[in-house]
């Protein structure tokens, strides 16, 4: 609750992850989760964005901030994000990030390291 006095909420910060069978995809999807635990934003459904389900593309529509995480350079969460008619938000590629697919296995490092980036563009 805010300090308003009023039963308003802050609009929800919501984190996309492609959750790909590559490595990175897993490393982006364990970031996404690592973020969501930790109270900087809530990681959302993709599938639901792809699949254009109401509610969870109404509440984005809503969100304050949106960050898409992509493994690799395909980018199927912004293509995702962007087919539903999104465009203002975040991408974090791990390419940008020096992750090459199958060579960047979801260790504790390489997820905080995302992590990091995640949150960085939350805060900006």
């Amino acid at each position: 609750m805010s300090d308003c006095g009023c039963s308003c909420q802050a609009a929800p910060k919501f984190v996309f992850s492609c959750s790909g069978a590559a490595d990175v995809g897993e490393v982006a999807d364990q970031a996404a989760r690592g973020v969501s635990r930790e109270g900087t934003a809530k990681m959302f459904c993709l599938a639901g964005i792809g699949g254009r389900v109401s509610g969870i593309v109404k509440s984005t529509e809503a969100a304050q901030k949106v960050v898409a995480i992509d493994g690799c350079p395909l980018n199927c969460a912004r293509k995702t994000l962007e087919a539903a008619g999104f465009t203002t938000f975040d991408h974090i590629q791990l390419g940008d990030l020096g992750f090459k697919k199958g060579e960047s296995p979801a260790t504790p490092e390489n997820i905080q390291t995302v992590m990091r980036a995640v949150t960085e563009a939350f805060s900006k």
